[in-house]
């Protein structure tokens, strides 16, 4: 008979079931089959009654697994397809007549909970074993999201090949800084296990068979009245536990790995810390932050306040600095502030744009980008992370005022507090007729602008203009939607040009601001006098009374981040030199042969589609900063994505067309590799992409940065990493232009040995 093979325990061990027939008719005979309702048969039990393989309540629907069905309350052992939604109480799981175990679940397809579905089955049994585990080298176990969630969670235990048992988070590298227990038995011994006996014995064997660490005496309870689990629990700590086998089938932790709550890294998520208040943990947001989703703090937290800018208009900080004590985090620092005070500190992080948060601790001064994470309160430890949090004001006014000496003469108080009473009346009533007169002049001046048949913005704009009744009909009322940004969602839609029916992308504008208006003003200038086959086209756009919309041509194949992360659509090493020539010549016509200079200020993976032929085009136009004839450089405030974004953004320099070379240079190297340019998961030094491109470069070594990719001709590889490395130098002067660029990846001119292009990191 052939066996089943069950993954058992929570955690995905394996136990197996033999189909053979076993005494008190356990045997589930071929034809057999369980459904979730109440009233029929919902799972096929052990002899005792002790385990239960079937349909358990899951969410909104049902789940299939193993359980403990002896116990009131079912405790869940294994899940098939853990990831997968709960089906509905219309699926059916069966042993069918030709030997396979299948969930029917329509209109779903039917899913084999035997993982080799060519094995055929002559019967089953749900046997009542199963209360010694193992777990070998080179193995994980997963946590589950919660007690009644039982997908994939955010923790794991690892056997590893060293021989240590360790705990990390599920998005961290094996690596022992981002290690949370550990049963400190590395080198004891090849092969190591984990077993656990039915005496509740938990204990460690090398190859040889030695016991080389109890975790647990056992000696419990080993009637058939005890049943032991172990487990990783929602909460990322192993526990063993005991269930008795009565009517109470009370539950009781034998033993943990840890009692201290806190302890799981990342339990609170990005910009999460985790506060221990009665031996429970509790999870607080950083200042200036609020819960990506209310009641769920795994998920991280994010900012409650806009983060586009780091000036305002007149160069004032819009941040104050708000300190979390005795915190301490992973340490991600980019750039450490010789020995200061705690306010020299906050002052280094103000002055720095690049700066989101500092760490203080005794003298020492470190700067972060976030997200920051393994957050925890530690009062033990005096480090201090000071926040730095928008606000509406200037810092410098508030510390202006803050230092000014107090006058003890209570009447010249008074009178301060009347006259400045006065004022602030006077002020407000000033700032009503002001708003009323400003209202209404803009009310005039849009309704003007909306009538008037010959408006400007027509002027040297070929698009067709539509109204939007025309627009809602070519996207079926915005039935489909494909994409959405900062500033607008995008449909797909049809709409007959030149005699053609033409498939297009129409964007739609949402709360027009006087940031999403100039957007509007700048796409329609812009690329209404653009044409270039690796630039998106705008077909027409829409101003029709509120309404601001866009209609681009239609890029079937989705954007370049689409394409290159998603591993099944990865281009071959021919199509990706072809896709980097595609965005450099792009950029080369926007910035030297169109009539007015643009830098485009927000190249990304993202804003680069692809045609139906795999050729790209730069689309997104909403950032550009235009340049007039006789200028090279411009001041603006800090525009594009992070990760993109040149370094002179954020120094208060001008801005030039470099600043877009040195996006396409990060674009140039996830192009190469087929990686995003930060990447937690990965090792440490493997992370940030184009410093792990430069040690490899270094190093003489550029193949491991596309791995096995045999058809990668490894001269063109090394010439296209050059070029990535000379684009994103930090030094824009130094920078090639983008004709240069262009030259470079054809391999008609000859490129120099780059320099370190990562002085940007160690010098800010």
């Amino acid at each position: 008979m052939v066996a089943i093979s069950f993954l058992f325990l929570v955690c995905s061990f394996s136990f197996h079931l033999h189909a053979v027939a076993q005494p008190r008719n356990s045997t589930i005979r071929l034809g057999s089959s369980l459904t979730p309702t109440t009233t029929g048969k919902s799972a096929w039990l052990s002899p005792s009654g002790l385990y239960g393989f079937g349909f358990y309540p899951q969410g909104k629907g049902y789940g299939v697994g193993v359980f403990l069905a002896g116990v009131p309350q079912r405790t869940v052992v294994w899940t098939a397809n853990r990831d997968d939604p709960p089906v509905p109480s219309t699926a059916s799981l069966a042993l069918t007549t030709d030997g396979r175990l299948i969930l029917q679940s329509p209109p779903r397809r039917d899913v084999y909970i035997v993982t080799d579905a060519s094995q055929k089955i002559a019967a089953a049994s749900m046997l009542d074993t199963g209360n010694f585990v193992r777990l070998s080298a080179g193995k994980e176990l997963v946590s589950s999201v919660s007690e009644t969630d039982q997908s994939t969670g955010i923790f794991r235990l690892v056997m590893q090949d060293d021989g240590n048992l360790v705990q990390y988070p599920v998005d961290a590298p094996g690596a022992i800084p981002y290690s949370y227990w550990s049963s400190s038995t590395d080198g004891k011994g090849d092969n190591v296990s984990l077993n656990l006996d039915n005496d509740g014995h938990l204990y460690m064997l090398n190859s040889t068979g030695f016991n080389i660490k109890d975790l647990t005496t056992g000696g419990y309870d080993d009637t058939n009245r005890t049943v032991y689990l172990m487990k990783i629990d929602s909460d990322g700590i192993l526990r063993l536990y005991s269930y008795r086998l009565d009517q109470n089938g009370n539950r009781s932790v034998i033993w943990s790995s840890t009692s201290d709550k806190c302890a799981p890294k990342g339990l609170c998520g990005l910009n999460g810390y985790c506060v221990d208040v009665d031996r429970e943990a509790n999870c607080i947001c950083l200042p200036g932050f609020a819960p990506v989703i209310e009641g769920n703090f795994t998920a991280g937290c994010e900012r409650n306040f806009s983060s586009d800018s780091c000036k305002n208009d007149d160069g004032k900080i819009q941040y104050t600095i708000q300190a979390a004590e005795n915190t301490v985090w992973e340490d991600t620092r980019y750039s450490e502030v010789t020995s200061t005070t705690r306010e020299e500190c906050e002052t280094a992080c103000y002055e720095d744009c690049n700066c989101e948060a500092a760490m203080f601790n005794d003298g020492k001064c470190t700067k972060q980008r976030l997200p920051l994470r393994y957050g925890r309160r530690d009062l033990s430890n005096s480090n201090i992370a000071l926040i730095k949090v928008g606000i509406y004001s200037s810092i410098n006014e508030q510390r202006k005022h803050a230092d000014e000496p107090k006058d003890g003469n209570g009447k010249v108080h008074t009178d301060i507090l009347i006259i400045g009473l006065s004022l602030v009346g006077f002020a407000i009533m000033v700032l009503v007729i002001s708003g009323a007169l400003i209202l209404r002049s803009r009310v005039f001046r849009y309704k003007r602008f909306s009538t008037d048949n010959n408006i400007r913005l027509c002027e040297n704009v070929a698009p067709i203009s539509f109204s939007f009744a025309e627009i809602k009909a070519m996207t079926d009322n915005f039935q489909e939607e494909i994409g959405k940004g900062a500033f607008g969602t995008v449909f797909k839609g049809m709409v007959m040009l030149n005699g053609s029916t033409k498939v297009v992308a129409v964007k739609r504008l949402d709360n027009i601001s006087d940031q999403g208006e100039r957007e509007f003003q700048n796409e329609i200038r812009i690329i209404g006098r653009t044409h270039h086959r690796n630039l998106v086209r705008l077909l027409g756009y829409c101003h029709d009374g509120a309404n601001r919309l866009l209609i681009y041509e239609y890029m079937i194949n989705g954007s370049l981040f689409d394409v290159l992360f998603t591993p099944e659509r990865r281009p071959c090493w021919i199509d990706r030199v072809e896709i980097a020539r595609d965005v450099a010549r792009g950029l080369l016509y926007l910035h030297e042969e169109c009539e007015t200079q643009i830098i485009h200020c927000d190249i990304k993976s993202q804003n680069i589609l692809m045609d139906e032929n795999g050729q790209a085009k730069i689309s997104d136009f909403g950032l550009a900063k235009l340049l007039k004839p006789d200028q090279t450089k411009t001041f603006t405030g800090i525009r594009g994505t992070r990760g993109y974004v040149a370094p002179e953004w954020h120094r208060k320099l001008p801005v030039t067309v470099k600043a877009d070379v040195y996006s396409f240079g990060i674009v140039l190297l996830e192009i190469i590799c087929c990686r995003r340019s930060v990447n937690w998961s990965l090792k440490e030094e493997e992370v940030v992409l184009e410093e792990w491109v430069y040690d490899c470069y270094q190093a003489g070594e550029v193949g491991k940065i596309v791995g096995e990719d045999d058809e990668v001709d490894i001269k063109q590889l090394e010439r296209m990493v050059i070029v990535g490395l000379w684009c994103i130098l930090d030094e824009p002067t130094l920078r090639p232009s983008m004709k240069k660029v262009l030259l470079m990846l054809e391999g008609t001119v000859e490129i120099p040995i780059p320099p370190c292009p990562t002085s940007f990191f160690s010098s800010i």
